[in-house]
């Protein structure tokens, strides 16, 4: 499988959202890991997905 930017941006993203998304709920740092790490990997296998896609489409 072909790891490209648009997975990796989307790990990022889903990293920083879930970060905030703890922080708004008041969470200390652990809260904050967890949830980066989860919507990290959330939005990382929804990315992988869309490439799938993608190059199936295109190719």
């Amino acid at each position: 499988m072909i790891i490209n930017e648009v997975v990796v941006g989307a790990v990022l993203l889903g990293a920083i959202l879930g970060a905030l998304k703890a922080k708004k709920r008041g969470g200390n740092l652990a809260d904050r890991l967890q949830y980066g790490a989860v919507l990290a990997i959330f939005f990382g296998i929804l990315a992988v997905f869309a490439n799938v896609m993608i190059y199936r489409v295109v190719l």
